[in-house]
């Protein structure tokens, strides 16, 4: 499953427009986004349907709640752009980070480590297991376990 798109990135770090990337401005790399670390392993059947879509539900509260690691200040302006029925961006940054929170707190102390390094961070399962002291192949189990405790949470069937 292959799913390559080229972005072009400033020297800021910012994604590029198209008419920039062509004028020679930053670089273009190509990523596969079906290739997260989550994304692989159900690629190869490790991870059921439900699981990988509650890992998707925590990654996107992560992503909306803009819990990553920044190195700059955002200048960017936001804007909603919508009919007003919507949240504005804060509130809905805060509501993402609320539910996030609630899921890692859902799936328990001992769980919440390898989503979070695995679905979050994008570590692989081998880094995870070192980073977290594990014994080799051990990753995999406990994640499973992980996110059929997050898709408990997350009410899917």
């Amino acid at each position: 499953m292959r799913e390559l798109v080229a972005r072009g990135f400033d020297a800021r770090g910012i994604v590029a427009s198209g008419q920039e990337r062509g004028r020679g401005r930053g670089r273009t790399v190509t990523v596969n986004l079906a290739e997260s670390p989550l994304g692989w392993l159900r690629s190869r059947g490790l991870v059921d349907a439900r699981q990988f879509e509650a890992g998707e539900r925590l990654r996107a509260d992560y992503e909306r709640a803009a819990l990553s690691p920044s190195v700059t200040m955002r200048w960017e302006a936001r804007v909603d752009g919508g009919g007003g029925d919507a949240l504005d961006p804060a509130t809905a940054q805060i509501a993402a980070k609320r539910r996030f929170d609630a899921a890692l707190d859902g799936a328990g102390r001992g769980l919440s480590d390898v989503l979070w390094r695995v679905i979050c961070a994008g570590e692989g399962l081998p880094d995870a297991e070192r980073g977290l002291g594990w014994p080799q192949r051990s990753g995999r189990v406990v994640l499973t376990i992980a996110l059929d405790r997050l898709a408990d949470h997350y009410g899917l069937g």
